[in-house]
């Protein structure tokens, strides 16, 4: 980041730049405003993101880009391929889904001309499902959610439907029939869930994910996960082996004492990117991904969960073609860029 040492002459210099600039329209200080789509605060892609807005509107001057942290990805995909936004993020299960327009998007006959318009920038671990509910509750295992209120993720979203096929795997529960999913946003099922409003609250997000950590300072909290007896079913290995899933963990003790799980709860991971449109300037895009890398170098002291976030994983389980300015940014920084994301 630019460090400023200001000193009496370069205050007189500010002081004269400033009286001058009064006299040029406001035309010439205008910024190329650009909109990101996210998911919302508590997950991973929001902090993230919100940090690649913050290090460019904070070191880039001609740009100022505008985080939105409301809907699903699926949604915001088509909105960037459309060119209504700047930004979004997606991941490689959904860009898959668009381009074989299927899942969400199988009315969609445009679907996979959409996809065609879509380059990656750089991707990044976006933690692993969390599906959490308070020991209070006296739900042990995911058998136990029947007659429950249920948050999957966003209505329409890709974890969503993540959630509603692994709980149907695991326990032969439907939602709607044998549980409610409630649907909210990201934001609001967080706070419905600190409020006791939901009994369990599924969030794919790094561990410890903020708004958990909250909760766990004054709460016994229980992590429920894919028992080990199951783990090579063919439906949670369909689930697994889909582009940017696997199957990871959420360790002991993350969350604290009050977290009560005394041993590694195993459930799915996965990697997530921000995409732009394929028209979108090439030198623009290029100079965002390198400031955006110098800047997480300079934070990752004071922001540990920024440790994943690397120009090698920029391109971990990546299925699209990055966009130019991206694939000659990452380039330059010694990243080896695999064939699928060339043009």
């Amino acid at each position: 980041m630019k460090t400023t040492h200001m000193n009496r002459r370069t205050v007189l210099a500010s002081a004269t730049a400033t009286a001058a600039a009064t006299m040029l329209p406001s035309a010439a200080f205008a910024k190329e405003l650009l909109r990101m789509s996210t998911l919302g605060p508590g997950t991973s892609p929001n902090l993230v993101m919100t940090t690649f807005a913050n290090i460019i509107n904070s070191e880039l001057s001609d740009f100022e880009i505008q985080v939105n942290a409301t809907g699903a990805a699926t949604r915001h995909v088509l909105e960037v391929a459309m060119g209504k936004t700047s930004f979004c993020m997606s991941s490689p299960v959904i860009q898959t889904l668009l381009e074989g327009q299927r899942a969400m998007y199988a009315k969609m006959d445009q679907a996979p001309e959409l996809a065609k318009k879509l380059r990656a920038v750089l991707n990044f671990p976006m933690g692993v499902y969390h599906i959490a509910v308070y020991e209070s509750s006296g739900i042990k295992s995911l058998n136990d959610i029947k007659g429950k209120r249920v948050f999957l993720g966003p209505p329409g979203g890709a974890a969503y439907a993540t959630m509603n096929r692994l709980f149907a795997a695991l326990t032969g529960l439907e939602e709607g029939k044998d549980y409610e999913a409630v649907k909210l946003g990201w934001d609001a099922a967080a706070a419905a869930f600190q409020d006791g409003n939901l009994d369990v609250y599924c969030n794919p997000t790094n561990a410890p994910s903020p708004v958990l950590t909250q909760i766990a300072v004054t709460n016994p909290i229980r992590f429920l996960g894919i028992p080990d007896d199951q783990l090579e079913s063919e439906a949670v290995q369909g689930l697994a082996n889909r582009p940017g899933f696997g199957l990871d963990t959420i360790p002991v003790g993350v969350y604290g004492d009050n977290q009560v799980n005394e041993t590694a709860v195993t459930t799915l991971g996965v990697t997530v990117g921000i995409v732009t449109h394929e028209d979108a300037d090439e030198d623009m895009i290029y100079n965002m991904t390198k400031t955006f890398f110098a800047g997480v170098d300079e934070m990752r002291e004071t922001a540990p969960w920024l440790g994943s976030v690397t120009p090698e994983n920029a391109v971990k389980d990546i299925n699209m073609l990055l966009h130019p300015g991206a694939l000659r940014a990452l380039e330059e920084l010694g990243v080896s860029i695999p064939d699928v994301a060339r043009s």
